[in-house]
């Protein structure tokens, strides 16, 4: 049997509001967006939405877990459904592109501190930098 959104909010003890399920659907297709863009997307849904709206449900779905809120050097912070893996990412010195890079070597965290300070470790957030194959392509 195939979870619904509205099954994932639910099960997350939260609502599901015609807001959330629009914010969801909307980053099922489009990884690594900021409030702005999602507002855009939202809106065109819910015309009655507003950007403050947008980020209440974002602040509300990241809390909850549902959604992993990612912020790149010089860059809004962007949104991603991808929650269920340590995964990092690469982004495009030029165009601010993101992409996912799965872990390289070992298991989760991926990465292990020289030390730790006593803290226990959970996750390692790495991120890439370089030429996305546009970028690349432009500059030649």
């Amino acid at each position: 049997m195939e979870t619904t959104l509205d099954d994932t909010l639910r099960g997350a003890g939260l609502r599901a509001t015609a807001g959330r399920l629009a914010v969801l659907e909307a980053l099922d297709s489009m990884a690594h967006s900021d409030a702005d863009r999602l507002f855009r997307a939202v809106s065109e849904v819910l015309p009655t939405t507003s950007i403050q709206s947008v980020h209440n449900i974002l602040a509300d779905l990241t809390t909850a877990g549902l959604v992993r809120r990612i912020e790149p050097a010089g860059s809004a912070a962007l949104y991603e459904r991808r929650i269920d893996d340590n995964h990092h990412h690469i982004v495009c010195t030029t165009c601010g592109a993101v992409a996912d890079v799965d872990c390289v070597v070992g298991d989760a965290p991926c990465l292990t501190p020289s030390s730790a300070g006593g803290f226990t470790v959970q996750t390692a957030e790495v991120t890439f930098w370089g030429l996305c194959p546009s970028c690349q392509n432009v500059a030649q």
